[in-house]
């Protein structure tokens, strides 16, 4: 799978409507045939900056990031940031998450 990290921070007028903005990029994304999961977060120590942890099967980025809802996205996103966008991005193997070992609950 590709995995996928990214940090967007957000400028301040912007945090409060940055969901809204990704909300249709967010839904088509989750619908492409190989999106394991595409998911937000938003950080605890800093308000204006958001997470996205989003997955692919192997063949399936490629079609992701020449999608027209991604071009759309990437058009859109700029006006709201402050700065350029940070991102770890991996092929591992699975497909999905696993149980943590090192904490099992029953």
């Amino acid at each position: 799978m590709i995995f996928i990290v990214v940090k967007f921070k957000t400028k301040p007028e912007w945090t409060e409507r940055w969901l809204d903005l990704v909300a249709g990029f967010t839904e088509a994304t989750r619908a492409e045939p190989g999106n394991l999961w595409f998911d937000w977060s938003r950080s605890v120590e800093d308000p204006n900056e958001f997470v996205l942890v989003e997955a692919f099967k192997d063949d399936a980025a490629g079609d992701h990031v020449n999608s027209e809802h991604f071009k759309k996205a990437m058009a859109d996103m700029p006006q709201a940031l402050a700065e350029t966008p940070r991102i770890i991005s991996r092929q591992l193997d699975g497909e999905g998450w696993d149980l943590m070992g090192e904490l099992s609950i029953a």
